[in-house]
Formats: C-alpha cells, sequence, structure tokens
C-alpha cells in the first residue's frame, strides 16, 4: 500500500512521510534470515544463508540496474509501480510456499519488553560488540568459546558498500567517461556475478572453518577490490569493475561468517540478535554513503576510496584482537587453527541441540536410525534375558538400565528356585 501512496502522491512531505513507512514495513528479508538459522542445519548454515543473503543483495544490486534503465526511457513513478506488482507478487508466494511454523517462545513476549532485551544483549552477550559466547548457550558441549566483534565489524564493512555504490555514479558520470545513466545501472551487473559465486564459496569455506577466518578472507577481498579500484579508477574503468565484484563479495562473505557466529547465541532470539546485527549493519550503510558523497565532493574518488581503505583497516585492527580461541577479550591464547573443533556445528566449537522445527538431515536421519536400531537390539536382547532364566547374558544385562538389570537378576534367582524345587520333586520320584 506505501508503494502505491509513492507512485501517486504529488505532496513532497507526503512523500516523505510514506517514504518513512515504507522503511518501517520493509522487514521481510530480516524476518527470514533467522528462520532460515533456525532451519538449517549448523553444518550448513553458512551455505543456507548465503542463498538468502544473495538474493537479498541482488535485488539491491538489481534495483540499481533496473533505475538505470527506467530512468532512461520511463517516467520516475513507474519504479514504485513496478515496486507494487513485485509486492503483491512476493505477498501470493509466500501464501501458497510458506510454512506454518511455532513461535520461538509459546509462552509470549511483550513487545516492549523485547525491544528492551536487545539492549540487554549487548552486556549479556559481548559477542556482539567484543567477542566472547557465554557459556550458559544450550550445547550439547558447554566449552567457554569466543567470537570476534561482529558489530563493528560489520558497521565498517557496510560503509566501504555504500560510499562506493555512491560516488560511484558521481566518478562515471562525469570526466573522463562520461557515462548515461542507463551504462552506469548496468555497473551492477558485475556484482551479481560476486552474488552467484557467494553460496558455493560459503560451502566450500565458510561452513568447513570457524568464522574467524572467512571474516579475514572477506576483509582481504575487499581490501584488494577497494585499493585497485581507488587508485587506478580515474583514469581506467577496470578499476571501478574489479572493485564492484570483489567488494561486494568480501562483505558478503563476512555478513555471512558474523551471522553464523551470532546464531549461536541465542537460539531463541535469533530473530533479535540479527536485529542488533542489521542495525549495526545500516548504521555503517549510511554512514559510508554520508562521508563518501562529503569526501568526493572535496577531494574526488581517490579520497572517498581512502576513506573506505580506512575503514577496511581498522575493521582488520579490530578482527586480529582476538583469535580464533581466544576466551579473553583479547590475545591469541588457545592456537591459531582454523579448523572446526567439532565438525557438525556452525562456529566449531560445540553441537547446538537440534531446534524441533528443523528436519533432519540425511546423516542424522542414518544416526537416528542406528540409534533406534540399537535401542530395539537391546530391548531384545533384555528381553531374552528375562525370559530364559537358565541363562544370563552378562553383556546384555551390563546394556540394560540398572533398574531392567534388577529385574532381570530377580527372575533369574526365581527361576533357579523352581528349577531346584523341581530337581527335587524328580529325585524324590527316583527314589520311590
Amino acid at each position: 500500500m506505501c508503494s502505491i501512496g509513492l507512485a501517486t502522491t504529488k505532496q513532497l512531505n507526503a512523500f516523505i512521510a510514506i517514504q518513512f513507512l515504507t522503511g518501517v514495513a520493509t522487514v521481510t528479508p530480516q524476518i527470514m534470515l533467522p528462520l532460515v538459522g533456525d532451519l538449517a542445519p549448523p553444518a550448513r548454515r553458512a551455505s543456507a544463508m548465503s542463498i538468502v543473503v544473495s538474493g537479498l543483495t541482488m535485488g539491491i544490486l538489481v534495483a540499481r540496474v533496473l533505475s538505470g534503465i527506467m530512468t532512461e526511457y520511463l517516467h520516475w513513478r513507474s519504479v514504485f509501480w513496478l515496486s507494487v506488482a513485485l509486492q503483491y507478487t512476493i505477498w501470493i508466494l509466500l501464501y501458497l510456499f510458506m510454512p506454518d511454523y511455532p513461535s520461538s517462545n509459546p509462552s509470549g513476549l511483550n513487545y516492549f519488553k523485547m525491544l528492551w532485551s536487545m539492549l540487554i544483549m549487548l552486556t549479556k552477550h559481548p559477542v556482539l560488540v567484543q567477542g566472547e559466547l557465554p557459556t550458559h548457550v544450550t550445547f550439547k558441549t558447554k566449552l567457554k568459546t569466543d567470537h570476534h566483534p561482529a558489530c563493528f565489524i560489520t558497521f565498517l564493512t557496510a560503509a566501504t558498500f555504500t560510499s562506493f555504490w555512491t560516488t560511484l555514479t558521481f566518478l562515471l558520470s562525469g570526466d573522463p567517461y562520461n557515462y548515461s545513466t542507463l551504462v552506469i545501472g548496468l555497473f551492477a551487473l558485475v556484482g551479481i556475478v560476486s552474488m552467484l559465486i557467494g553460496p558455493f564459496h560459503a560451502r566450500a569455506i565458510i561452513d568447513r572453518f570457524v568464522p574467524i577466518f572467512s571474516v579475514l578472507l572477506g576483509m582481504v577481498y575487499c581490501l584488494i577490490g577497494i585499493s585497485l579500484g581507488t587508485y587506478t579508477g580515474t583514469f581506467t574503468v577496470a578499476g571501478p569493475v574489479i572493485q564492484a565484484f570483489f567488494n561486494d563479495f568480501g562483505m558478503q562473505t563476512c555478513q555471512i561468517a558474523n551471522r553464523t557466529a551470532l546464531f549461536a547465541v541465542e537460539p531463541k532470539g535469533r530473530s533479535r540478535v540479527n536485529t542488533v546485527f542489521m542495525v549495526a549493519t545500516f548504521c555503517g550503510q549510511l554512514v559510508g554513503t554520508s562521508v563518501g558523497s562529503n569526501l568526493y565532493d572535496r577531494g574526488g574518488w581517490i579520497a572517498s576510496g581512502s576513506y573506505s581503505m580506512g575503514s577496511i583497516g581498522a575493521a582488520l585492527i579490530v578482527c586480529l584482537l582476538r583469535g580464533p580461541w581466544e576466551t579473553g577479550w583479547i590475545g591469541w591464547h588457545g592456537g591459531w587453527s582454523i579448523r572446526k573443533k567439532v565438525a557438525n556445528s556452525s562456529d566449531g566449537k560445540g553441537v547446538e541441540e537440534r531446534n524441533p522445527l528443523r528436519r533432519l538431515n540425511t546423516s542424522e536421519k542414518l544416526e537416528d536410525q542406528m540409534k533406534r536400531d540399537q535401542a530395539q537390539r537391546d530391548l531384545e536382547r533384555g528381553d531374552a534375558v528375562l525370559h530364559e532364566p537358565g541363562r544370563c547374558d552378562q553383556e546384555a544385562v551390563n546394556a540394560m538400565g540398572v533398574e531392567k538389570a534388577l529385574e532381570g537378576r530377580a527372575a533369574k534367582d526365581e527361576a533357579d528356585e523352581v528349577y531346584g524345587e523341581d530337581e527335587k520333586v524328580s529325585s524324590s520320584e527316583r527314589r520311590v
């Protein structure tokens, strides 16, 4: 409905108010990501989230392509009519295919208390600000673990994303390029390619190693793209093309790895954790847009790009303050290993209890079936001991529970007494 208002209103103040309401109501992607965290197996959480995040980021980039095309050939209001059509299409698809699932907090949660709890999380879970996962998190293997400062990192990396895409328009529309809005919009196709690669990279790298390793890789990708694009972009278009690919790819890698670590913090509050994380991300994007455009106005392309270089450098320093196995706030104790100690986990440190909403994957189904088969065999062996009192399979007795074992012993003793009485009667009959 908001998009219809944007497409029809002729008052600037009304347009601004409706645009604000649109931003408040645009929460569907941030609802989907925590749901993916609930439904995906921990060992494959990064791959699953990468698919969703790729779609989310691809939408942002496709919007740039479409805006360039529509600005060239259509009226600007056509963008909002297209938005209306797309939103109703999404609504129909969600209605038809979105599974029904129970609340993570069935007892209920007051809305204002829920908002307040997000602030409490910043003091309760240092992972959100400076990196340590508390030991009371529900794990089968309880370990005092650590994480990297996710919100600081996403703030700094997100700033480079919006700074680049904002100032790129200024660069390409002026000398020496003088490209049209259509051509400038087509540059987003480079970023779309990086989004398509993202899920494969997540499966090969993020799912296999501890999150901090993937975060560092993502920042290195950003650093390569920003350095090449900043200092070559004023005389060759290859620089911005390379930067568009590596910067988008690196930012996506950082975000997926960060979420992989964060979603282990509050199994029943992943939406709130994601909200805190995304507030930091959006704040970084706002800062990047503002600072990048102001620096471009004062010093040109190199000035705004140098800001992005400094932002990524600061993120690297923050990330390197703590090693992958450090249990304190700062340091590299516990070793340098980047491989997960617990393979079937999202962070490599502890095995999460399975969310009842999540279906079993193939390996889990096999493991569950093996447990059921073993339980059935144990039951059958226990029944055999109970019904054959003359035999006592000690291994079967040991495999049973204490109560079952006592029942078996009692049955055997009773049977021995019966057999003893029978033998006495037989002996008496023979003597007679």
